[in-house]
């Protein structure tokens, strides 16, 4: 995701809550205060928790299934510039930020503890 859309997210999110809260912004009410009386967590997190959360749930599939095939085709030579983001890019951020390991993406209840979710069991 690049940051223009993770800011049209978090602008899309406030305007959400601001108007569930009836704040206006010309009540000029900071976006910490409007986020802290909900108690929500910002969605670009959110996003970034479920993304974690899917590539664990692919990594513990079977090495012959085709979901988990996918992630290792090759990939083609890119001409000049910057190459653009992609999901598998944006794993291996999320996970160098967060020291984590494919080793653990084995372990569900671990893994589900450091993605921010607690095991529902």
């Amino acid at each position: 995701m690049k940051k223009v859309h993770e800011q049209q997210l978090h602008t899309n999110e406030m305007k959400m809550l601001r108007w569930a809260g009836g704040v206006t912004r010309l009540d000029k009410v900071r976006n910490d205060y409007v986020r802290g009386s909900f108690k929500v967590a910002p969605i670009v997190e959110k996003v970034k928790e479920s993304r974690l959360r899917w590539y664990g749930h692919i990594q513990r599939r079977e090495d012959d299934d085709v979901v988990k095939k996918v992630l290792n085709i090759p990939k083609s030579t890119r001409g000049r510039g910057k190459p653009p983001a992609t999901w598998w890019n944006n794993i291996k951020k999320e996970m160098d930020r967060d020291n984590l390991s494919t080793q653990t993406t084995q372990k569900r209840v671990l893994w589900r503890k450091c993605t921010g979710r607690p095991d529902p069991r």
